[in-house]
């Protein structure tokens, strides 16, 4: 049996966001993991599935290690699963991850649709090191030790010429801009793209002194950062 990995939409509709064939696949399946149950119900609905029909168990940060192979019960029974992240790809900053896991040590195999990644989406448009780069995730809230983090990450971009991409929950957009406007060389490229495949979509690339002479207020948009430093 298969675990199909669905990526959903960072914006739109499941027909704008997803090819034919993904989405043929999905309408196929009865049986999901997801982030949230009530957002997940509303993308297979517009995905064209019958809600009502389906079984849906949630994957979160709540989820506790002993319970992911009840998760993977229908593929002992015989039946494809479907892993829904909230919004792009599932396993990539998303605790996903540790389902796929799952599945590959049980033996199962795992399948990726094809669909939306901000990570991806945001580093093809910004400009930088598409050879080298590297996921960072998410960087600490606390702010001293944000700034010694995006410091390492500066100096690792110019050693290696490596994309850095790093992503912040909405509220702390801001907070993470000023960090960066305060801790980077002026030379050091900034890409930053936010509401990615939405109507608001922004991506601007340009060096941290371009930055601080108008810096933008992101607010709560849905961004993704990625730096590059001069060597």
């Amino acid at each position: 049996m298969i675990l199909y990995a669905i990526p959903t939409p960072l914006g739109g509709t499941p027909q704008e966001a997803l090819p034919a064939p993904a989405l043929a696949t999905i309408r196929t399946l009865r049986d999901f993991v997801v982030e949230n149950a009530k957002s997940a119900r509303a993308f297979l609905a517009a995905a064209g599935c019958q809600p009502r029909e389906l079984a849906l168990a949630e994957l979160n940060e709540h989820t506790a290690p002993e319970e992911l192979p009840g998760l993977l019960q229908p593929l002992r029974d015989g039946r494809a699963l479907g892993l829904l992240s909230e919004a792009g790809c599932p396993a990539i900053a998303d605790p996903g991850a540790a389902l796929v896991e799952a599945a590959h040590v049980a033996g199962f195999r795992v399948v990726p649709l094809v669909g939306p990644s901000a990570i991806t989406l945001a580093l093809m448009a910004s400009g930088l090191e598409g050879q080298r780069f590297a996921f960072c995730g998410y960087l600490p809230r606390d702010a001293a030790q944000r700034a010694q983090r995006i410091k390492q990450l500066e100096q690792r971009s110019r050693r290696e010429h490596e994309t850095e991409i790093f992503i912040e929950t909405p509220y702390r957009n801001d907070a993470l801009l000023a960090a960066l406007l305060a801790s980077c060389a002026s030379g050091t490229r900034l890409c930053i793209a936010a509401g990615l495949t939405l109507p608001s979509e922004s991506i601007r690339t340009q060096a941290i002194a371009e930055w601080r002479r108008s810096p933008p207020s992101l607010g709560k948009r849905p961004a993704v950062f990625l730096l590059l430093a001069r060597t």
